[in-house]
């Protein structure tokens, strides 16, 4: 069994958390715009409270161990080891709960070159367990506005994670799927889910837009976010987002193996 001290290491030699290799300037950006109520920031978030950078800049000093001086304007940002640590154990008390009840679940990503192994291993492990991966909406057409327009999308399932997919791109050998921060993927899944009568997930797990969509909804939903991901963490200090877990969401698929190994076995789900 992988140890909370070896898994701390880890995470420090491969920058998971550490030094990371989100810089301050995109950091501090991410907050202004989320400040200003910019829907590429907000992600599926209808923020409660008033949310100025500097409460930003607060708030995400305390989740994830940025600086809070708004005058630190430069360099790479910092997320405490120990603050992941602590947010993956609540993860997988919540991965533990609704595979002992074996509720239903919906996992996607916005990130499916780097996460997709490790929500697929969950999907693995929490199907083996008796819960219902769900995947509602397979093929549906998704448009989403991004910076180049509006791009039309697929909605698909990879081992039971949904994700999206430019129409005609293929499959086996291919693309795993792009990336984006948009809600609409998850508001479609649910919204096919509730037309055919259920089941609907009691946990969405996620990144992005799939975790802000579904909490806004009021579903419960969990996931990893980056530095520059304020949405998420707002979600979370507001009761809309259940667990939060600091880290960078953009190194090699291959380092998130040693966290995929920690989290199942705190959730005694390991096979």
């Amino acid at each position: 069994m992988l140890t909370r001290g070896a898994l701390r290491a880890h995470l420090l030699a491969v920058r998971l958390a550490g030094v990371v290799a989100t810089s301050r300037e995109v950091s501090l950006r991410s907050y202004r715009l989320f400040a200003a109520r910019d829907p590429r920031m907000l992600i599926g978030i209808d923020p409660v409270g008033t949310w100025g950078q500097r409460d930003v800049i607060g708030l995400m000093a305390d989740r994830c161990g940025v600086s809070a001086d708004p005058r630190c304007t430069s360099g790479q940002d910092v997320i405490d080891p120990e603050r992941t640590l602590t947010a993956l154990d609540a993860f997988a008390g919540r991965l533990a709960v609704v595979a002992q009840r074996r509720d239903p679940v919906l996992l996607g990503t916005g990130h499916p070159h780097r996460l997709l192994g490790f929500y697929a291993a969950l999907a693995d492990a929490l199907s083996a367990a008796g819960c219902s991966v769900l995947t509602p909406a397979q093929g549906r057409r998704v448009d989403i506005t991004t910076r180049f327009g509006l791009r039309t999308y697929n909605l698909d399932y990879v081992r039971g994670v949904a994700l999206v997919r430019e129409p005609g791109a293929p499959r086996a050998g291919g693309e795993p799927g792009a990336h984006t921060h948009s809600p609409l993927p998850v508001r479609t899944a649910l919204a096919a889910a509730a037309e055919a009568g259920g089941p609907l997930p009691e946990l969405v797990i996620g990144d992005h837009g799939w975790v802000c969509g579904a909490g806004q909804l009021g579903f419960e939903a969990i996931g990893p976010a980056d530095t520059d991901d304020p949405a998420l963490f707002v979600g979370e200090a507001e009761g809309s987002v259940s667990v939060v877990v600091p880290l960078d969401d953009g190194v090699r698929s291959d380092y998130y193996l040693p966290l995929t190994r920690y989290v199942l076995n705190r959730a005694c789900l390991s096979q």
